[in-house]
Protein backbone atom coordinates (compact mmCIF):
# COMPACT_ATOMS: atom_id res chain seq x y z
CA UNK A 1 0.00 0.00 0.00
CA UNK A 2 1.35 3.21 -0.68
CA UNK A 3 1.08 5.80 1.43
CA UNK A 4 1.27 9.91 0.42
CA UNK A 5 2.45 12.53 2.58
CA UNK A 6 -1.00 13.45 3.29
CA UNK A 7 -2.51 10.15 4.27
CA UNK A 8 -4.32 9.75 7.54
CA UNK A 9 -2.81 6.29 8.29
CA UNK A 10 -0.33 6.66 10.77
CA UNK A 11 2.94 4.10 11.28
CA UNK A 12 2.36 1.80 13.93
CA UNK A 13 4.80 2.53 17.01
CA UNK A 14 5.53 -1.20 17.34
CA UNK A 15 7.39 -1.04 14.22
CA UNK A 16 5.56 -4.00 12.55
CA UNK A 17 4.20 -2.10 9.37
CA UNK A 18 0.81 -1.39 11.13
CA UNK A 19 -1.45 1.36 10.15
CA UNK A 20 -3.86 2.64 12.40
CA UNK A 21 -6.80 3.76 10.17
CA UNK A 22 -8.62 6.16 12.61
CA UNK A 23 -9.55 9.20 12.40
CA UNK A 24 -8.47 10.89 14.70
CA UNK A 25 -5.44 8.47 14.76
CA UNK A 26 -5.08 6.44 18.09
CA UNK A 27 -2.71 7.85 20.40
CA UNK A 28 0.90 5.70 20.04
CA UNK A 29 1.54 3.38 22.51
CA UNK A 30 4.44 5.83 23.70
CA UNK A 31 1.93 8.43 24.72
CA UNK A 32 0.62 9.02 28.14
CA UNK A 33 -3.38 8.74 26.86
CA UNK A 34 -2.45 5.24 25.14
CA UNK A 35 -4.73 3.51 26.67
CA UNK A 36 -7.50 5.88 24.43
CA UNK A 37 -6.96 3.87 21.37
CA UNK A 38 -9.34 1.67 19.78
CA UNK A 39 -9.80 -1.67 20.97
CA UNK A 40 -8.70 -3.99 17.73
CA UNK A 41 -9.81 -7.69 19.32
CA UNK A 42 -11.71 -7.96 22.40
CA UNK A 43 -11.29 -11.19 24.82
CA UNK A 44 -13.51 -10.26 27.67
CA UNK A 45 -13.66 -13.70 28.86
CA UNK A 46 -9.98 -13.72 29.05
CA UNK A 47 -9.59 -10.16 31.18
CA UNK A 48 -7.97 -8.38 27.96
CA UNK A 49 -7.95 -6.38 24.68
CA UNK A 50 -6.01 -5.53 21.84
CA UNK A 51 -5.49 -1.73 21.05
CA UNK A 52 -4.69 -0.56 17.64
CA UNK A 53 -1.68 0.85 19.08
CA UNK A 54 -0.46 -2.33 19.77
CA UNK A 55 -0.84 -2.43 24.05
CA UNK A 56 -2.13 -5.58 25.50
CA UNK A 57 -5.15 -3.86 27.93
CA UNK A 58 -5.65 -5.98 30.95
CA UNK A 59 -9.39 -5.95 32.85
CA UNK A 60 -6.88 -4.95 35.86
CA UNK A 61 -5.06 -1.97 34.63
CA UNK A 62 -2.23 -4.03 34.00
CA UNK A 63 -0.46 -3.79 29.91
CA UNK A 64 1.54 -5.18 27.90
CA UNK A 65 3.20 -2.23 25.72
CA UNK A 66 4.70 -3.03 22.36
CA UNK A 67 8.22 -3.42 23.61
CA UNK A 68 7.27 -5.68 25.86
CA UNK A 69 7.52 -3.81 28.93
CA UNK A 70 4.83 -4.84 31.51
CA UNK A 71 3.59 -2.30 33.42
CA UNK A 72 1.42 -4.28 37.13
CA UNK A 73 -2.09 -3.76 37.96
CA UNK A 74 -3.07 -1.10 39.69
CA UNK A 75 -5.05 -1.38 43.19
CA UNK A 76 -6.24 0.90 45.07
CA UNK A 77 -4.41 1.31 48.46
CA UNK A 78 -6.14 0.12 51.84
CA UNK A 79 -8.76 -2.03 49.96
CA UNK A 80 -9.01 -5.74 50.69
CA UNK A 81 -8.52 -8.09 48.08
CA UNK A 82 -10.97 -10.15 49.25
CA UNK A 83 -13.67 -10.22 52.42
CA UNK A 84 -13.77 -12.96 55.08
CA UNK A 85 -17.37 -14.02 55.37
Amino acid sequence: MFLSARSPLRQSTAGNGYQCPHLPPCPAASAMDHRAARIVASHPEQGWNLLCNGVVAFDDDGEILPDGTCTPARRSAGRPLALAA
